[in-house]
């Protein structure tokens, strides 16, 4: 005989599922319809927003710079003066109760740098006995400018490259 009892019932078996090896997808498709159901009614649809925002209007007209400018800053006692070495004074900013008005100067070379976008440099004039302190704020308010924009601190350059001289009595 060819085998045992057991051999031959396999075998069989085998002969009557030959050809019956594709895969059954029915149970996948009924497990992917419930979770597709699941998922569209747990889902957690988002409510949008919209605020509206009045942004302020720009503060005055473009400045009137001369050609050729050659930008100073003069640091006294009394105050600041922005400069053009060949024209003269472009801007006063006297003291405030607090002490120099260094916002002011930051605010006033943000819109020399908004028309002169390549300039990087600036000389800084200072009268005698101006501590040192005050020489590096106003260092500092004219180096670069602080500005928030979505909840975010950006540092945008100003002029980056200060020359230190005496300024003219």
């Amino acid at each position: 005989m060819s085998g045992s009892a057991f051999a031959r019932r396999q075998a069989r078996n085998h002969a009557r599922y030959k050809g019956r090896n594709d895969i059954n997808i029915v149970p996948m498709l009924d497990i992917f319809t419930i979770l597709l159901f699941f998922l569209i009614f747990t889902a957690v649809f988002s409510k949008t927003n919209i605020v509206e925002m009045n942004l302020p209007a720009r503060s005055s007209a473009p400045l009137k710079l001369p050609d050729g400018l050659i930008l100073e800053v003069v640091l006294r006692k009394n105050g600041i003066v922005v400069q053009d070495k060949n024209t003269g004074p472009l801007q006063p900013l006297p003291n405030t109760a607090s002490g120099y008005d260094f916002d002011g100067l930051t605010a006033y070379l943000t819109r020399v740098k908004a028309q002169v976008p390549d300039d990087k440099t600036v000389t800084l004039l200072l009268e005698q006995d101006i501590p040192y302190d005050t020489i590096i704020g106003a260092m500092d308010a004219m180096r670069s400018v602080e500005n928030v924009v979505g909840g975010k601190s950006i540092r945008a350059e100003l002029f980056p490259q200060i020359a230190l001289g005496d300024a003219p009595t």
